[in-house]
């Protein structure tokens, strides 16, 4: 089931995501319609449409696809990554933190309370703290993926995009499907939903799990004297996880005009955070192939261990009251737990710097206690029209207190950084006002207008610090201990669409969105002051063609955008090499997404997506921290250095003008293929195949020849049997089944590498039941 490529399955904008149908049956292995393309509806306005008809960049996959991905275990969310044009997701934080970037943009820092351009939507419902946007998608029913600023009706922060997620509802009559399989390490998955009425046309019920275990499969060779204590070398002790997840949801419906919807869920998870395999980039090359995957040499950091338990809920009441109707969302999720590694990646003796051994290091980041409510009310006008209409009103709050510890200590000096942790309350406050008309100024024209106000504020308060084991609290007298940041703003965008014959439509859209100010507390683990960052702002540009041609066998589709970031929000490195928060002048991007989907013949469907980037920093006095430990530069950056002596030694700075977006790939490509062979007994054998290719991808603000990665590539392959009418199907599968070991992430100044997922071989059975 993980056999192919989303960049497929999913158009690279609204453009061509109307072949997304015919790929997503090759992904979930069910054979494509014989008569040809399917229409896709999606609520990408708020309300549904065909997408031919959505005048913005919407790529769409259907659950069933997002499903065979993940068969062999993969987070849900990082599958995502590459395999929708544009759509980049990484982590160095485990699976309970990804980050997102759309059309390049994005945000690199890992602090707990960092802030993202691209907004998660489960059901309607905001998940906005970095830990939430981890929740698994399971029993889900559609993504869609909006690029650009998407300000006037969903979030807050939405300078790069939406990704959201629709889940299986309950429905009045019994339905139930499921998805299981087993493969390499251990690997087992189970994603499953059953619902049907508990009162006929008044209350049904919709119960979905997703459960999903690896088992330890890397090694910790270390065996010496840590920070900690004696370490022996421990075989399979790190790289497994448990992930449970369950949902109900019950919708009621005592009438024709209102509903209520009701949902809760719960995440148990327990796993292994992202693992750093120091030095294996070596300096002057990004070769990683002589570094073993499944080995690392950690003397702390307890084999990284990683703990989260999330509660959430959500009511959703709706009445039309004819001309118009109203809608309500209230939304509680809470989150707790901890993540703790090992951050240099591996003992400081085994790695000297000038023939010195240089030292222990690792973090914990703790969140003792989040809360986040949310309330949306809307009220839209009937569809159907010449002329569409809504008008709403969003309130959100988070509040969350967290601790952070960082222990860093330098053999050739025999100095610790000064204070080991620092407990922080963090609270985020957010209302908007928000509408959008739509109108059909003549036969096969129409144009849409939206536009919100937002004011976004947060607060950051210095709770405790204590140094070392002495317990002494030193946190500079001069340095903030409260700070708060507010900003209010307006969003807006502006759109056209043209239907110039059935099969074919243009469209083109400009928008403007920002990203509310941003605070970081977590400096003061190195006794330095917060870091903080003003709003940024976009103004981005679309436009886009959609086709469908030769009897609706042929999709040939494409889209071209740009877009400017005004005070772009950018993550760098202090003098202590702690991620720190500012303002960079502005960033600048261009680029286009294309689709061709065919069907030659019944049995036979082919797809290619095509995703081009060129993205560019234009800021002539910035500087950022390089590659440097112990006074030494460790890698080889491309722009002139500036060496600047201090108190802890001497920084390296180089500038950072006309340097990419860091995470923001040149170019990705996505080819499948899929033939389905009729059997006697109405049943089909199938094979489907995928490949994906990676362009020159950088991964921190400043070129180097280590921190990149060119021509990253996976493939995988599904080869089974489905059933009449798709009752069931029983298939092998393989992802990444020539085993490439792809750089995916670095930590800069221990040369350390972050590898992408191994090669999962397995079994899957899937089916369907009403």
């Amino acid at each position: 089931m993980l056999g192919v490529a989303f960049g497929s399955v999913v158009g690279g904008s609204a453009a061509f995501a109307q072949a997304a149908p015919v790929q997503d049956q090759v992904q979930a292995g069910q054979a494509a319609p014989e008569e040809g393309l399917d229409d896709i509806v999606v609520t990408a306005e708020r309300r549904s449409e065909n997408l031919q008809k959505v005048p913005l960049s919407v790529g769409v996959a259907s659950g069933d696809a997002l499903r065979a991905y993940t068969a062999g275990g993969d987070d849900t969310l990082l599958a995502l990554s590459g395999r929708v044009p544009g759509l980049y997701v990484e982590s160095t934080t485990g699976r309970i933190f990804p980050r997102f970037y759309i059309r390049g943009l994005g945000n690199i820092d890992f602090y707990l309370g960092a802030s993202q351009p691209v907004t998660i939507i489960q059901d309607d419902v905001i998940l906005e703290h970095v830990v939430l946007k981890s929740n698994p998608v399971f029993d889900v029913r559609q993504v869609e993926v909006l690029r650009g600023p998407q300000g006037s009706l969903f979030g807050r922060n939405t300078t790069a995009g939406i990704i959201k997620f629709d889940t299986n509802k309950p429905t009045n009559d019994f339905e139930s499907r499921a998805s299981a399989s087993v493969g390499s390490y251990g690997s087992v998955s189970l994603d499953a939903g059953v619902g049907g009425p508990l009162i006929k046309d008044l209350l049904s019920i919709r119960l979905s799990t997703l459960l999903q275990h690896r088992s330890n499969y890397i090694d910790n060779a270390y065996a010496g004297v840590s920070q900690d204590s004696t370490a022996t070398p421990r075989k399979d002790a790190m790289g497994g996880f448990d992930d449970r997840n369950v949902r109900v949801q019950l919708a009621l419906t005592p009438g024709e005009r209102f509903t209520l919807d009701l949902s809760g869920h719960a995440r148990w998870y327990d796993g292994t955070s992202t693992l750093f395999h120091r030095g294996a980039l070596k300096k002057g090359s990004n070769d990683v192939s002589a570094e073993p995957r499944n080995t690392v040499s950690l003397d702390e950091g307890n084999d990284n261990p990683q703990s989260y338990n999330t509660y959430g809920g959500s009511a959703r009441a709706s009445y039309d009251f004819g001309p118009a109707t109203l809608t309500s969302i209230t939304a509680y999720e809470t989150t707790s737990g901890f993540s703790r590694g090992d951050t240099d990646g591996g003992a400081g003796a085994n790695f000297p710097v000038r023939g010195v051994a240089n030292g222990f290091g690792q973090s914990q980041g703790q969140i003792r206690d989040l809360d986040q409510w949310s309330q949306e009310v809307r009220v839209a006008g009937t569809p159907g029209g010449r002329f569409n209409w809504q008008l709403g009103g969003l309130y959100f709050d988070n509040r969350d207190i967290t601790d952070f510890y960082q222990r860093t200590f330098f053999l050739t000096t025999a100095a610790r950084n000064p204070n080991n942790w620092v407990r922080l309350h963090d609270v985020n406050t957010s209302w908007a006002g928000f509408g959008q008309v739509s109108y059909e100024l003549m036969d096969k024209l129409t144009v849409t207008l939206g536009g919100r106000i937002t004011e976004d504020k947060k607060r950051t308060q210095l709770l405790k610090t204590v140094q070392n084991a002495a317990g002494v609290n030193q946190y500079p007298t001069n340095f903030r201990r409260d700070v708060t940041l507010k900003s209010t703003k307006p969003s807006w965008d502006a759109s056209i669409l043209y239907q110039a014959s059935p099969d074919i439509s243009l469209y083109s859209r400009v928008a403007q969105g920002f990203r509310g100010p941003t605070i970081q507390g977590r400096s003061a683990v190195f006794n330095s002051d917060f870091s903080t960052a003003n709003s940024e702002t976009i103004l981005s540009w679309e436009t886009g063609i959609k086709t469908r041609l030769l009897d609706n066998t042929l999709t040939l589709n494409a889209t071209v955008f740009g877009y400017r970031v005004n005070d772009i929000q950018l993550n760098g490195n202090d003098v202590n090499g702690n991620g720190i928060l500012f303002n960079g002048n502005k960033a600048e991007a261009y680029g286009m997404e294309a689709e061709a989907n065919w069907k030659p013949v019944p049995n036979l469907t082919l797809g290619a997506g095509l995703s081009l980037l060129h993205s560019a920093i234009r800021d002539k006095t910035t500087e950022v921290q390089i590659c440097a430990l112990n006074n030494l530069v460790v890698c080889t950056p491309s722009a002139p250095v500036r060496a600047v002596p201090g108190a802890f030694g001497t920084t390296y700075l180089v500038k950072i003008d006309g340097e990419p977006l860091p995470n923001a790939p040149e170019y990705n490509v996505d080819l499948t293929a899929r033939y389905d062979q009729p059997l006697g007994d109405g049943g089909r054998a199938f094979i489907a195949g995928d490949f994906n290719i990676q362009g020159y991808t950088q991964f921190v603000l400043y070129k180097t020849k280590e921190f990149t990665a060119n021509g990253n590539f996976e493939g995988g392959l599904k080869i089974g049997y489905a059933a009449p009418d798709d009752a069931y199907e029983l298939a092998v599968f393989a992802r990444n089944i020539t085993g490439e070991k792809n750089l995916k992430g670095v930590i800069e100044n221990y040369m350390a590498a972050v590898f992408n997922e191994p090669r999962i071989i397995g079994v899957s059975l899937s089916g369907k039941f009403r």
